[in-house]
């Protein structure tokens, strides 16, 4: 009984020396960590700000929506820039692409058939009624054959993939930019307009030379077809009108900034 005892004691103390002699034989042959996070736990993926994002429901770009004036409530918002992006929002591929479309003409706001008043109260409630929408579909490219950025948001599941295929692809930037023109197309709804209307806005340049943030004029567009099937010619109509217009006010404000040039020199 002794020598058992004995012997499981000395078989215990025997296992801590080896223990220990590995530990510090470990210890001496092993590089020692200076600190930080070794290189091997680095390579593990980072975790996401967003965790809850989804194809529909991304961060940046329900931001960018945002500006323009439309909140999407259902969480349900498809950035379309290329036919792949159809797929992911669960839509078919055009029957024919690049779309040729001829547009329709629209009213322009300011004329006499449309007071800047009517545009802003139909602009207000397509916002609206778009924000309430199941889901909403974003084609953006450019107006063909320019750099004129189109972003058309939408709750029509149809029109989609022809607007896509008729817009020239535009790179994909992130955050995404404000475009030039942007369209509210909403399908389903009793009234029917169509409208485009022409604003000038200052916006922030990048200055090295100056601490504050010098503003520059720029010139945007604001497209509205609304209807119970809102027609594809009237939307390209009102996109076309828009880029002919800010190109018009783009020539008018370099020939003044010419002009007072010459005047100052």
């Amino acid at each position: 009984m002794v020598f058992s005892l004995a012997s499981k004691t000395l078989a215990s103390c025997t296992r801590k020396v080896v223990k220990a002699s590995l530990a510090r034989g470990f210890s001496t042959s092993m590089p020692q960590w200076d600190g930080g996070v070794p290189d091997s736990v680095k390579r593990v993926g980072q975790p996401s700000a967003f965790p809850n994002e989804y194809p529909g429901m991304v961060y940046e770009f329900n931001w960018a929506l945002n500006g323009d004036g439309v909140t999407p409530l259902k969480r349900a918002a498809f950035r379309i820039n290329k036919p792949l992006d159809l797929k992911v929002a669960g839509l078919a591929a055009p029957k024919k692409n690049p779309l040729k479309v001829k547009g329709a003409a629209i009213k322009e706001a300011g004329s006499d058939t449309l007071s800047f008043e009517d545009f802003d109260s139909a602009c207000q409630e397509a916002r609206d009624l778009l924000s309430f929408s199941d889901k909403l579909y974003c084609p953006e490219g450019h107006v063909p054959g320019t750099n004129t950025g189109v972003r058309v948001i939408s709750n029509s599941p149809k029109l989609t993939p022809d607007i896509l295929a008729y817009l020239d692809r535009c790179p994909k930037k992130s955050p995404p930019d404000s475009m030039a023109v942007t369209c509210f197309v909403l399908e389903g709804h009793d009234t029917e307009f169509a409208g485009y209307s022409i604003e000038e806005i200052e916006v922030p340049v990048d200055s090295e030379e100056s601490e504050s943030q010098p503003k520059v004029a720029k010139s945007v567009a604001s497209v509205v077809v609304v209807g119970n099937t809102p027609s594809i010619a009237k939307i390209v109509g009102g996109i076309e009108a828009s880029h002919k217009a800010l190109a018009q006010d783009e020539l008018e404000r370099a020939k003044k900034s010419e002009q007072e040039s010459n005047e100052s020199s």
